[in-house]
């Protein structure tokens, strides 16, 4: 609702809610806030390789009531029209930059990338009819084709188009499937071979280690044993050394017995024998 006229300079702008007005001296319009849908349609429309096609765009507008700056020009622009009109109005604007945009893309570009072309007209009518007061909440691309079967004429090329890539990632498909079979083969012999030389150092080195061990093993009884041997034999001699010198103390004791024997025998002798017999011993060992 907007109010005009005694003490509402400027005019009062309500978006939803109630106001009082004086009768007489003060006047209340209304325009629409509801979202307008619009079917956007752009026949026979040549595009930048010059064929022509019809294409049909759903739009939801509606003036902003909640923007005051946007509230105010819509209130200037269509204060007095219906809401067929504020439509119509939207709807033209909005046909002509779909009919513009159409004719800078190629078939192929407004075909496959619909989102593309969705957006180039929405950004492009955004700005133009945000000057009117009126904003755009979405455009969809509906419907796209043509009278001259160009777009079925695509459809076969991509079709066929498939169809090939379908039989060539097929037989690539074989083909790497029967490469990864004959990989998996090779890669199963090589990992048994691998494995059974694995298998021969394994016992290789077992073996060696075995026979270093026998040689040390053995090195250490022949050690032990020559050990043994030297020891029996340095305790034999020992043995016989000190059996030597018991012999040799023995025969000591019996040259020293001997000698006391004689010694003493010589004594008791010459206690029995007369006197001058001793004197003339003595002479004689003397002389």
């Amino acid at each position: 609702m907007v109010v005009s006229g005694f003490g509402r300079s400027p005019p009062l702008m309500i978006a939803g809610g109630r106001v009082f007005v004086l009768p007489c001296i003060q006047k209340i319009q209304r325009i629409t806030l509801n979202t307008l849908t619009l079917n956007v349609k752009s026949d026979k429309v040549y595009t930048r390789h010059g064929v022509p096609i019809s294409v049909t765009g759903i739009a939801q507008v509606k003036i902003q009531g909640q923007n005051k700056e946007m509230l105010a020009t819509a209130c200037q622009m269509f204060m007095g029209k219906s809401e067929g009109e504020i439509a119509t109005i939207a709807l033209e604007t909005l046909e002509g930059h779909q009919r513009a945009i159409i004719a800078h893309l190629t078939v192929e570009e407004i075909y496959q990338d619909r989102k593309k072309f969705s957006e180039q007209v929405f950004k492009v009518a955004s700005s133009d009819l945000v000057n009117m007061g009126i904003g755009v909440v979405s455009y969809t691309l509906k419907d796209v084709h043509d009278d001259q079967d160009y777009l079925h004429s695509l459809g076969k090329a991509r079709t066929a188009q498939v169809q090939k890539d379908a039989r060539i990632g097929e037989a690539q498909y074989k083909r790497d499937a029967v490469m990864r079979e004959a990989h998996a083969m090779q890669e199963k012999v090589s990992a048994q071979y691998k494995n059974e030389i694995e298998m021969a150092k394994a016992q290789r080195d077992y073996e060696l280690k075995k026979a270093a061990y026998d040689v040390e093993v053995n090195t250490k009884k022949a050690e032990s044993e020559m050990a043994y041997q030297l020891q029996v034999a340095k305790t034999k001699q020992r043995i016989e050394e000190e059996k030597m010198q018991v012999q040799v103390v023995e025969r000591t004791q019996q040259i020293t017995l001997q000698e006391q024997e004689i010694t003493r025998k010589e004594k008791d002798s010459t206690k029995m024998e007369p006197w001058w017999i001793c004197c003339w011993r003595n002479c004689r060992w003397s002389v």
